[in-house]
């Protein structure tokens, strides 16, 4: 019976947090604005935020873990696009046979994309 998983991540400021995920080619989910709340949406990829303002970043640990079928080209977007790639997180196969890697957000939320081998 369940359907989809949507993660609700902590963010401090909604326009940052914008223009971040757009930039990695996200959109706005819905026509509709929610003060305080964001929703995007990627392919079948729908992660929310909630208004966080007294976030610290070094204090958060949110995560998540996206599946993709072709690591290589988010990687690669990633890259013309200048998204800092968490430096302790390049593109490796892990001994997991998952090829992965992964950023920060600006609020320290952390997305991993992982590709099964």
């Amino acid at each position: 019976m369940l359907t989809s998983i949507n993660p609700k991540l902590p963010m401090r400021d909604k326009e940052i947090t914008k223009k971040y995920y757009y930039n990695l080619g996200f959109e706005q989910l819905g026509s509709k604005e929610y003060d305080g709340y964001l929703m995007i949406k990627k392919e079948d990829i729908e992660i929310h935020f909630f208004e966080f303002k007294a976030l610290d970043p070094k204090e958060n640990y949110g995560q998540v873990y996206i599946r993709t079928d072709n690591i290589d080209a988010i990687y690669n977007f990633c890259l013309e696009r200048h998204i800092k790639i968490h430096p302790n997180a390049p593109l490796e196969i892990k001994p997991w046979d998952v090829k992965e890697f992964a950023l920060l957000d600006p609020d320290n939320n952390l997305l991993t994309f992982g590709q099964t081998l």
